[in-house]
């Protein structure tokens, strides 16, 4: 027996692609930059709408086809031996992908300090600005070796059952003398 909420819930799935509390929070979340966008707005709208519109620019002109061309660097460093016209997925690029990211993301945020054009920071907060820089190479080098790390483990653990094989292949021939 079909159950009717199962029924409109399955063919809303269908329909839309998700569930319904997606599209529940993909709305509250446009509700939330509506919000704050009529917040900024009762400042200097024309500056913040040039800001934007500027941002977006930046973002598809510039650094876009930047991290594109840098993770196809990236990927031809990761590669693999693969036959013609074969596709193999590079999961080791990942490892440089991530902290890269955080890293882009956490100098995007703090550029103005990190490369000492923060003048206003210190008369409104009465903090020094010193050692951003320091702070974001250190997160940055971190964030590599910590990924490094990371891809070290999963490499050893990935290869362990190949080496198990080999010591158990070694014993059977010392078995078999």
């Amino acid at each position: 027996m079909n159950h009717p909420t199962k029924s409109a819930a399955a063919a809303f799935r269908h329909r839309y692609g998700a569930s319904p509390l997606h599209l529940l929070l993909t709305l509250a979340c446009f509700a939330l930059a509506l919000y704050a966008g009529l917040r900024l707005f009762k400042g200097d709208t024309i500056g913040i709408a040039i800001w934007f519109v500027g941002a977006a620019l930046l973002h598809d002109l510039v650094l876009l086809p930047a991290y594109s061309l840098t993770d196809h660097a990236a990927q031809l460093c990761f590669r693999r031996r693969a036959g013609a016209g074969e596709r193999v997925p590079r999961p080791g690029v990942n490892y440089f992908r991530v902290p890269a990211f955080i890293a882009g993301v956490l100098f995007l945020v703090w550029w103005p300090l990190i490369l000492q054009q923060g003048g206003h920071y210190t008369a409104s907060t009465a903090l020094s600005a010193d050692g951003f820089l320091a702070r974001w190479l250190l997160i940055t080098a971190a964030l590599f070796i910590s990924s490094a790390a990371a891809w070290l483990v999963r490499s050893w653990l990935r290869l362990r059952p190949s080496r198990e094989r080999a010591r158990a292949q070694k014993r059977a021939r010392k078995a078999t003398k």
